[in-house]
């Protein structure tokens, strides 16, 4: 019982922090978008670097871009949030039923590893060279964040026994 109870503590620790990060971006977007308006526009890369092809400073995309971040992190909370509630539900119930619930966890994690490991880490990391500037590289924070993600996924996808 106390792995199953662990599993669920884990998932939900994470959709709170999944909606924190959602929560800020929405309450906070002018600093938060300014991240990826920097990002995007490659203006604080090495100067003339021969990616700068990549750079975008239109607006529309800057926008689009934000949106999609915001909307990743709370998906990731919403499926986390749902997923944990199935396990409460199932946490009595026998192995193959417990195992079922998890497919929210699951898909949560997905979906936040996407985010953060895809987003930061390949689109803005290496498409984008976020790693050349040392102002506005997230470089470190998704990897913080993509690791506890994983953990989790890891964890949570250990198969459960009926109980004794």
């Amino acid at each position: 019982m106390m792995v199953r109870q662990t599993k669920i503590a884990l998932a939900l620790v994470l959709a709170a922090f999944a909606f924190i990060v959602t929560f800020d971006n929405i309450a906070d977007p002018a600093s938060n978008y300014a991240f990826v308006q920097h990002v995007l526009s490659m203006d604080t890369t090495f100067p003339a670097n021969a990616l700068m092809y990549r750079a975008t400073t239109n607006h529309t995309a800057w926008s689009a871009a934000y949106a999609l971040i915001v909307a990743g992190e709370g998906v990731t909370c919403v499926l986390l949030v749902i997923g944990s509630v199935a396990m409460c539900r199932a946490l009595r119930s026998d192995g193959a039923a417990f195992n079922a619930a998890k497919r929210f966890v699951i898909a949560g994690c997905g979906v936040g590893f996407i985010v953060w490991f895809f987003g930061f880490m390949v689109v803005g990391g290496e498409w984008f060279a976020m790693w050349q500037s040392k102002t506005w590289n997230g470089q470190e924070a998704a990897f913080r964040f993509y690791c506890a993600v994983l953990g989790v996924l890891v964890f949570v996808n250990q198969r459960d026994e009926d109980l004794a």
